[in-house]
């Protein structure tokens, strides 16, 4: 039986919570990233409820990942720990995945308190420093984009693993279907 039929063993994919949360959190990152780059792009009479929805779906992305990294510290299984270079970079790259997306909520957050900017009419952050508020907004986005950058490394190197290498690294966080 090739690698592309053969089933992972258990004892070496990841448990069904630490794969739902990889999941969401990469649907959410993907999503964000699209409404950000759209929100200005379909005039101010989608823009205000666009951006209330990016925040919300930020807002969102905070918990999940607060959520993961509490569960990967507590009950997350723990894979057997590869060696080499390869093992080495997959480490650092998770590492800055995880900053760069914290980073970045943070960085919205900070964004939308100093514009002060309104959540679909429930409530306002404080707001009244519009212009640097503009100014971290850049940051924000420079930052959006690095996880982009990361996540699609992430993937490539996923796909690679499965394609070239035809390991089980890619089936280990895949949802059984």
């Amino acid at each position: 039986m090739d690698a592309r039929t053969r089933l992972t063993p258990p004892e070496l994919r990841y448990d069904a919570s630490t794969i739902t949360l990889h999941w969401i959190t990469a649907l959410l990152i993907v999503l964000m990233w699209l409404g950000g780059q759209t929100i200005d792009l379909l005039g101010k009479d989608w823009a205000k409820d666009l951006r209330s929805l990016h925040i919300c779906m930020g807002l969102l992305l905070a918990v999940v990942l607060g959520v993961r990294v509490c569960w990967r510290l507590t009950k997350g299984r723990t894979l057997p720990n590869a060696t080499g270079l390869m093992h080495t970079i997959a480490r650092v790259t998770h590492y800055l995945l995880y900053l760069a997306a914290g980073g970045t909520v943070a960085l919205g957050v900070i964004t939308a308190w100093l514009r002060g900017d309104e959540v679909f009419a429930l409530f306002s952050f404080p707001g009244g420093l519009t212009t640097l508020g503009h100014t971290v907004r850049g940051y924000h986005s420079l930052a959006a984009n690095a996880i982009l950058i990361l996540a699609g490394a992430h993937a490539a190197a996923a796909l690679f693993h499965h394609y070239v290498l035809r390991d089980d690294i890619l089936r280990r966080m895949l949802p059984r279907i």
